[in-house]
């Protein structure tokens, strides 16, 4: 029977039934927003995960692009070279009968232009540093002779290979002579 009063006592005292009626609602809201959060945060994952399998494979098609530009660039500067190879296979096969050496000499030379003219449209530009004074940031000097004038002290004598800029940056310097 002291069991039954015991029961009765806390059905009957306020205090004890407000705090149990307190906690279960408590414990019951938290559970849904401890739900909703665990969602969000599910949700907030997968959007990650799939940005950063959207970036790996942005990283992938830009690099396999740039491959193709590559070889495609590749590919038109040969294709625009193929035909000034056939001249030169042309003019081999006449200099092996010619008699005269002026037509030749003709023919390589309209072949020679025709490379230039190419590579040109192409962005390159030789560079001629006859006479120039010398400069480090664009020439190589092989050699020092003495200057044969005065004028000629610190300048370029004499060009052993050209220079040459594509598209306005050194690709090869010039190997010069210079005067002392």
């Amino acid at each position: 029977m002291s069991n039954e009063n015991e029961n009765q006592d806390i059905v009957d005292n306020p205090e004890v039934n407000e705090t149990q009626t307190e906690e279960q609602p408590t414990a019951q809201a938290e559970a849904p927003a401890a739900n909703d959060l665990q969602a969000k945060n599910d949700e907030l994952k997968d959007k990650y995960v799939r940005l950063f399998a959207d970036f790996d494979n942005y990283k992938k098609r830009v690099a396999r692009e740039r491959l193709e530009l590559i070889k495609d660039a590749s590919k038109d500067v040969i294709m625009n070279l193929l035909p000034i190879l056939d001249d030169f296979e042309r003019a081999l096969r006449a200099a092996e009968t010619a008699t005269e050496v002026a037509p030749v000499a003709e023919g390589m030379t309209l072949i020679q232009h025709k490379l230039i003219k190419n590579l040109e449209q192409k962005g390159l530009k030789a560079v001629n540093p006859k006479g120039e004074a010398f400069d480090a940031e664009y020439h190589e000097a092989i050699t020092e002779i003495p200057a044969p004038t005065e004028d000629l002290k610190g300048k370029v004598v004499d060009v052993v290979e050209k220079g040459y800029y594509l598209n306005d940056r050194i690709i090869r310097y010039a190997k010069v002579v210079v005067g002392k």
